[in-house]
């Protein structure tokens, strides 16, 4: 049972934090609405209205998108392997510098075709 108390106690002060997170935003938040506090704000940009009928999005955001994944996925499988790396040996090594550079090679095209580069 005492294995549990960190947990409880670590579910106990997010609960806590979020409750008085809430509260002091509610207490010391704006009172006073006006439409230009109500409206989306962007990075700067004037927010564009969307289409009616949920309008297509342009390729880009999915492309996006899959490469954030493509490295979040990488990043994943790099920190077991960093953290197991002495009990492994070799065999493990090179598994590991083939698959980045899989990952470079794929990163490397991504970058030559424009990929990267922000409209």
């Amino acid at each position: 049972m005492d294995l549990y108390v960190p947990i409880v106690v670590l579910g106990l002060l997010a609960f806590g934090f979020t409750a008085v997170s809430v509260v002091m935003a509610s207490l010391t938040g704006p009172k006073r609405w006006n439409r230009a506090k109500l409206e989306a704000y962007e990075c700067g940009i004037e927010p564009t209205p969307q289409p009616v009928g949920g309008g297509r999005f342009p390729i880009k955001y999915y492309l996006t998108a899959m490469l954030f994944i493509v490295f979040d996925i990488e990043i994943i499988f790099l920190y077991p392997w960093a953290v197991a790396f002495n009990s492994m040996g070799i065999f493990a090594l090179v598994e590991m510098v083939l698959f980045i550079v899989t990952v470079l090679v794929a990163y490397a095209y991504i970058w030559r075709r424009g990929g990267l580069e922000w409209d």
